[in-house]
């Protein structure tokens, strides 16, 4: 039995990798340290199927060195301890480290992240990890200081087109057969900007068809309801029709969209977390209360898991739809960061300054500041703003 598709059209060196030239286009940072022949620890974050292990598998590869990989899911702190030990036998003078690569290192917990602190800084290994989540949330302090972040971007339209032109002209397979791209639009579509969904679903197209086009993707779709996980274009498909029901006040459609997740196997935590962002996005300031209790869910399906956990997501779900509604924070949030892009670190006005020193106050620091306490209602009027921007107005 053949290999995936995906499988089969997996890169093996940098030049045959599509996508991210801001790290590995000629010149790019981390072409140039895999070129150099010495790599410092990092972590590449980004979305699903944008080509973090395959990147991972390269950088081993091109330096000719020993590579471990372990999934933060199904390892623990004796795996972590063992492989350090393996890498400690394998490493000789002088040589490059071995790298170890942690998939899904966000899910490593606070002990096994711990485990790696001493391998890492002495230079027994070099830590490769790989996250869809924010690493400054998920990966502790210490261990994300030792290493460098790295963001990968989502993959271009052109991109994934060429990843499908690449497959159809050299793949072993494919590449024997007069396959036409008649239309890509679905294709693309359907992937979620997913390099390995793409080809999945260009695997399985290709088993019916020459000519692919967005019919026949939809037909695909359609009598292989089990082609994409939660990764794929449910996941964002369905996550979005989820947050614009809480939005739009419909509480029973965002408890559908919920359990359509609950039942694609969708983590609770992610269902949570989005509804931190909806109850801090779309509810504000009109029900701050709507937050705690978002927080809250987030805190109880952590300590739960499946299934109990639909519980408090579906309370939640529930009390964010029903609530009033007010977005002014975040659009207030928006419009003093596009200022601050375009007028740059305008400086803050004398009286608003610090003075902790007898020279800082000889030069006028907070001079003139009047103290809100001092005045009746706790309120005096007084600029904050800086003298460039004074009457500038990001709340309404």
């Amino acid at each position: 039995m053949s290999k995936p598709l995906a499988e089969r059209m997996r890169p093996y060196t940098l030049d045959e990798y599509i996508g991210q030239k801001h790290l590995v286009g000629e010149g790019a940072i981390l072409r140039r340290m895999i070129e150099q022949g010495r790599i410092s620890s990092f972590i590449l974050w980004g979305p699903p199927g944008v080509g973090k292990t395959t990147l991972a598998q390269i950088v081993s590869s091109t330096l000719k060195v020993p590579f471990y990989t372990l999934s933060a899911v199904s390892s623990g702190v004796k795996d972590v301890r063992e492989i350090i030990t393996k890498a400690e036998q394998n490493r000789f003078f002088n040589s490059s480290s071995p790298i170890l690569f942690i998939d899904e290192i966000h899910r490593f917990s606070k002990s096994q992240q711990d485990s790696l602190l001493g391998a890492v800084e002495k230079g027994t290994v070099t830590l490769i990890g790989a996250t869809t989540e924010n690493p400054s949330f998920e990966v502790i302090r210490p261990l994300l200081s030792r290493c460098q972040l790295y963001v990968l971007k989502e993959l271009t339209k052109d991109d994934l087109l060429e990843l499908v032109r690449r497959a159809l002209e050299k793949d072993i397979i494919l590449s024997e057969r007069k396959i036409e791209l008649r239309e890509s639009g679905a294709l693309l579509r359907y992937s979620g900007g997913d390099a390995r969904k793409l080809l999945n679903l260009l695997e399985l197209v290709t088993d019916t068809t020459d000519i692919i086009t967005d019919e026949a993707v939809r037909q695909v779709l359609q009598s292989n309801p089990l082609a994409y996980d939660k990764d794929g274009e449910m996941h964002y498909d369905i996550i979005s029709a989820f947050i614009k029901s809480l939005r739009g006040s419909d509480p029973d459609a965002a408890l559908y969209w919920m359990a359509r997740m609950i039942e694609g196997g969708e983590q609770p935590e992610f269902i949570a977390r989005r509804m931190i962002i909806s109850a801090s996005e779309d509810i504000g300031l009109a029900n701050p209360n709507a937050l705690l209790l978002a927080n809250a869910a987030y805190d109880a399906v952590m300590k739960i898991g499946w299934p109990e956990a639909r519980i408090p997501l579906a309370e939640c779900a529930v009390y964010l739809a029903r609530s009033k509604k007010d977005n002014s924070a975040y659009l207030g949030i928006g419009k003093a960061l596009a200022e601050v892009r375009e007028s740059g670190n305008l400086p803050v006005p004398l009286h608003l300054r610090n003075a902790p020193t007898k020279l800082m106050a000889d030069l006028g620091y907070a001079d003139g500041y009047k103290y809100p306490h001092d005045y009746p209602g706790h309120y005096v009027e007084q600029q904050y703003l800086p003298d460039e921007i004074k009457d500038k107005h990001f709340i309404n």
